[in-house]
This record gives C-alpha cells, structure tokens and sequence, in this order.
C-alpha cells in the first residue's frame, strides 16, 4: 500500500505517519555514517584510506568519503538559503586524505542532520545553464542517505582486499533490498 505524506493523508494520521517516517530517515542517514566511520577506524593505515583502488580506476576510499561528506555539506549549508547545490562542492582534499578529518566532519553532519523540514530549491548544473528544481530538506535528507549507501558499496569494493577490516552485511546494501532478501529468506 501506498502512503503519501502530505495532502492526501487525513489530518489525523499525518503527524504520527510523519513523525515514524522522518525518525527513521534520520536515525538511518546518522546509523549510514556511523558505519562509514566503523570502517574508517579500522583501516590499518592512513595510506590504505588514500591508495588508489584498481578496481575503482583507481579512486580511493577518501574520494567516496569525501564526496559523500561534501553532499551532506551542501545540503547543510543550503538549508539556511533554501538553495542546494549538490555541483558547488568545496572537493576538500583535506577529506579525501586523511581519514580522521574525515571522521570528524562525519561526526559533526551526524549531530547537524535532524532539522524542521522547509521548502528547498536545488539547482542542478555547475557550468550550464542552471536549472532549479523544487524539493523539500527531508527528501533531500532521503537522497543523501541514498547516496551515502551508493558510495559505500564502492567503499566494500575497495575494501575485498583489506584484510582485518570487518563489514556488516549491510554496508552498502539498500533498505528495500535488505528487505527484499530476508523475504526470499523465509
């Protein structure tokens, strides 16, 4: 069955609906990062956080991390402007190579995330004529999750070939398709 949050629920479902929806999505985007950091903390190096991953075309677990952590950060940043814009990151190299910085920026985005919704504007296209689309802070928050987990699939990628690294089975894996299996499980 499908759910609508918004107009088409009655005014006395809404809250609660909405409240249960918006818990989980924060809860999941700060459980996303803390495994990110899970694994950060264990790499055995600070040169395996930044060595080149062949089967990556030789991107780096900092690369996937510091992106994920700069569309968090655009989305922050954005939020007091109501305008995002995913294309005019900082690609702070600072993030991408060393893995405590990193850490500590992900701590930082877990502690800043759970905020009111309000209207936004994302603009797509950094060189381009820009194009500006309306959406919302939760559903960008569901988009950052989304994108987190993307990039931790190509962290688990990266990491086959670490050895003392231990990953949960669902780092990487998206919500429906955790689901989707414990299904075919039974």
């Amino acid at each position: 069955m499908l759910r609508f949050i918004g107009d088409h629920i009655q005014e006395k479902h809404t809250s609660t609906f909405k409240i249960k929806i918006l818990t989980s999505i924060f809860s999941k985007s700060r459980s996303a990062l803390a495994d990110i950091i899970h694994v950060l903390e264990q790499l055995p190096t600070q040169d395996s956080y930044a060595e080149p991953c062949p089967a990556l075309s030789d991107a780096t677990i900092g690369q996937h991390t510091r992106h994920v952590i700069e569309l968090y950060q655009c989305l922050l940043t954005g939020y007091g402007t109501g305008i995002v814009n995913y294309d005019d990151r900082k690609r702070n190299r600072l993030y991408e190579n060393d893995k405590h910085e990193a850490i500590a920026v992900i701590r930082e985005i877990q502690n800043e995330l759970e905020r009111a919704d309000r209207p936004l504007q994302v603009v797509c296209g950094a060189q381009e004529e820009p194009v500006s689309i309306a959406s919302n802070y939760n559903r960008e928050i569901l988009y950052n999750l989304e994108h987190c987990i993307h990039h931790q699939a190509l962290i688990r990628v990266a990491l086959i070939s670490a050895s003392g690294v231990i990953i949960s089975e669902d780092f990487g894996v998206a919500p429906s398709t955790m689901q989707y299996r414990q299904q075919c499980a039974q």
